[in-house]
Formats: structure tokens, C-alpha cells, sequence
């Protein structure tokens, strides 16, 4: 695994995850319910104080992702390329999950959010996992690693808007499913 890569502009380059899993994000809410993409709670002190930082890295690593090449033919991109692959289908179904649930009404128990609170984040992490693993390169594991850390914060400032907004059905969600795949509740 190396910190720098060979910074080679290409097709098949880490960007191309990226791309994935914005798309991943968006086309379902497009396709589903456009109006979830309106729907968004008041922004928590801890919420305003953390997404600027992690989108400001994002862009970093967005950009960064532009030259970062897979490792083609080589066991580090047959090793990650599988997990890049799980992250954006279970990707794809948390998107599904979510766009198919009317969030103005009730919050979203079906489908991967049955078994962790925050699927979104876990699959964002295990994508940039398999992308470090199949580029040989440290800085998509760096990057997972950051963004999981600034992302617990924020999930419990989501998770008291949701206690607010949607009361004691949301605290009944929280009481048997788990806040990351494999923890207690």
C-alpha cells in the first residue's frame, strides 16, 4: 500500500466509486419520492459544527480520487473490489429503503434499517475500505476511518432530531435495532 499514488488521470480510478455512490444516493429519492429530498430537520449545533469539516474533506478526497488508480490485476484490487461492490448495493437498498418510506410521516424501520439505525454511513465506510484495499492506498482507509468518526456525533444529533420529530415510534426503533450493524443496542 503506498500514502501517494502514481496520480494518473483515468477511467479507472477511484472517482468512478465516487461518482457510484453519489448517484447511489440521489436516483432513488429521483425515481421513489422526490419530496424526501426536501424533507430535512433543523440543524443541531453539533450538525453545523461537523458537516462543513466532513464535506470539506469529501471534496478533498473527491478530487484526490481523480488520480488514484485502482491496482488492476492485482490481488489488492481483487480484494477490494468485492467490498466496493457490497458497500454500493447495500448502498443502493438503504437509498431504496429510505426514498420508498414517506419521511414527512414516519421514520424508516424496513429494509437494512432494521438492523442498524445509520446503514447509509456503514455502507459509505465499507465502499471507501474496498476502494483504499483495490487502489493499494492508505488515504480511502484514512478517509473512512475520519468520516466514521465524525459521523457518530452527527448520528446522534440526528437521532435526538428523529426523538422530536417522530416521538415515541422512534424511541421503540431505537430500543431494538442498534446504531452500527453488530453493536448493542
Amino acid at each position: 500500500m503506498s500514502l501517494v499514488p502514481v496520480f494518473e488521470i483515468g477511467i479507472w480510478n477511484v472517482w468512478i466509486i465516487i461518482l457510484c455512490s453519489l448517484l447511489v444516493g440521489f436516483i432513488p429519492h429521483l425515481i421513489f419520492n422526490k419530496d424526501n429530498l426536501k424533507v430535512e430537520g433543523p440543524k443541531s449545533q453539533t450538525e453545523k459544527k461537523l458537516r462543513l469539516p466532513w464535506f470539506i474533506l469529501f471534496l478533498l478526497f473527491s478530487i484526490y480520487s481523480i488520480f488514484l488508480p485502482f491496482k488492476l490485476g492485482t490481488v489488492w484490487f481483487y480484494a477490494g473490489l468485492p467490498i466496493c461492490l457490497i458497500g454500493l448495493i447495500l448502498g443502493t437498498i438503504a437509498a431504496v429503503n429510505m426514498a420508498t418510506t414517506p419521511l414527512r410521516y414516519k421514520c424508516i424501520t424496513k429494509g437494512l434499517y432494521r438492523y442498524s439505525r445509520h446503514p447509509s454511513y456503514l455502507t459509505m465506510f465499507l465502499l471507501l475500505i474496498g476502494a483504499g484495499i483495490a487502489s493499494a492506498s492508505w488515504v480511502p482507509i484514512l478517509f473512512a476511518i475520519i468520516s466514521m468518526i465524525l459521523w457518530v456525533p452527527l448520528s446522534i444529533s440526528e437521532e435526538q432530531f428523529c426523538l422530536e420529530y417522530y416521538g415515541d415510534a422512534y424511541r421503540e426503533y431505537i430500543n431494538r435495532t442498534p446504531r452500527w450493524i453488530g453493536t448493542p443496542k
